[in-house]
């Protein structure tokens, strides 16, 4: 009885101060991260630990599949090319770019730890980058893009910890194996998506008159999706994915008016529910984390966090802007999958670099790091590894979180001035 009441306590913690951030006109992620921290704290609260399990099964289908199913689909395509690059070769590239760091920097930290703590944090969030650009104004190409970037993104973080990890505790890497399983993850997903999404096709446009029906079939099945395709060893994310973006084009043609109207009611409520939570769960890390360590180890590895915060986001810039030459030169040739919609401005490139935020799933990778090796010995540096996860987390949501709206902001401002002038 005591968790429900902790439960209903923060949950009615998370409706207050969403209402009070949009008065005083702040990110309500921010102010439900800070809330979670000061929570945290309190003496007498229990730790509240965080379940990866319920992070992969409860929240993340939900959020993928209604974060794709309002993806503008034709938006996304146009932009492909750049979702792509964003979603697999910078994952990639940022995951080597924090092993680098975090290998010379961190003592003890050998090179397979260092690439576990690269794969943590190598992906964007899905559910910070779309709270935090909520209601900024930014280009419908941008938000696509933002949006894009980060329903793809955990797939590939996924394969490069699961290869981390796999390294530490002894198995041998081999490239042209690992590159196979990272193919079959992406395409067996695909196709558990697409199949899905024709069952639930078949079955809603048999019962579509019956909303309430056809509602909680839609609420059913990302979960389904995601345990079909965890169970067959394909990527849950990938199918819940594609699930929402062949529903989205299918609704188009079968929805009623009403239906649509009271579906987004419902999702409306349910997903700012679960982004509530989200939030608070993560300021409640820090704490909880932070009593791992004595205050003496904890002070370097936050300075450690911060240069690795730094690192990612130079990493991010400097891909987003060549990403920005690579499509100008393309479209120059004529090549003809690069049309002049799928070209980047400077604006956009930079608001695109600074919205990589990271999340509750980077959280819940590193608290699902095994406890034991294979013998039985522990895991090492698993301690500091979660630590200075939770730490870039909140630096970059807190940080980035708050700084990208006056960004967007001060680009329109000068966007304004030199229209007038």
């Amino acid at each position: 009885m005591e968790n429900y009441s902790i439960v209903i306590f923060i949950m009615a913690i998370m409706i207050g101060l969403s209402a009070i951030a949009d008065k005083i006109k702040l990110p309500y992620p921010i102010i439900l991260i800070v809330a979670g921290i000061a929570i945290g704290f309190i003496p007498t609260l229990p730790n509240i630990e965080l379940n990866p399990e319920i992070v992969f099964l409860i929240f993340l289908p939900p959020l993928l599949y209604d974060a794709a199913f309002n993806i503008s689909y034709q938006t996304f395509k146009t932009n492909i090319n750049t979702i792509g690059v964003l979603a697999i070769s910078l994952v990639f590239i940022t995951a080597s770019g924090i092993a680098v760091a975090a290998h010379y920097l961190i003592p003890g930290m050998t090179w397979p730890l260092s690439f576990v703590l690269g794969a943590i944090l190598s992906a964007t969030d899905a559910v910070a980058a779309m709270s935090i650009t909520k209601g900024l104004g930014l280009s419908h190409s941008t938000n696509t893009i933002l949006e894009g970037e980060s329903l793809v993104n955990d797939a590939s973080a996924l394969v490069a910890y699961r290869f981390a990890v796999a390294a530490v505790t002894g198995t041998a890497f081999v490239f042209w194996k690992a590159s196979l399983q990272f193919l079959i993850l992406l395409a067996g997903g695909f196709i558990v998506g697409l199949v899905m999404g024709k069952i639930l096709a078949f079955i809603i446009k048999r019962i579509h008159q019956n909303n309430l029906a056809t509602i909680s079939f839609m609420i059913l099945m990302p979960f389904v999706t995601y345990l079909v395709a965890e169970d067959l060893h394909v990527s849950g994310v990938i199918a819940v994915v594609i699930l929402g973006l062949s529903i989205a084009r299918f609704s188009n043609k079968v929805f009623p008016e009403a239906l649509k109207t009271q579906s987004k009611s419902i999702w409306d409520i349910i997903i700012f529910l679960l982004n509530g939570l989200i939030f608070i769960i993560i300021g409640l890390q820090f704490p909880f984390v932070l009593k791992t360590l004595s205050m003496q180890q904890a002070l370097p590895y936050i300075g450690y966090s911060f240069i690795i915060t730094v690192v990612a986001l130079v990493l991010r810039i400097a891909r987003v802007f060549s990403q920005k030459v690579d499509l100008q030169r393309a479209f120059a040739k004529g090549k003809r999958k690069i049309t002049q919609d799928a070209l980047l401005d400077f604006k956009s490139s930079l608001i695109i670099s600074w919205s990589g935020m990271r999340g509750i799933v980077s959280l819940a990778i590193a608290i699902g790091l095994p406890a034991t090796l294979a013998d039985g010995t522990p895991f090492p540096q698993r301690n500091v590894i979660i630590f200075i996860s939770v730490v870039v987390v909140l630096l970059t949501l807190i940080g980035q979180g708050l700084t990208l709206p006056w960004l967007v902001k001060l680009l329109k401002t000068k966007d304004e001035k030199a229209a007038t002038s």
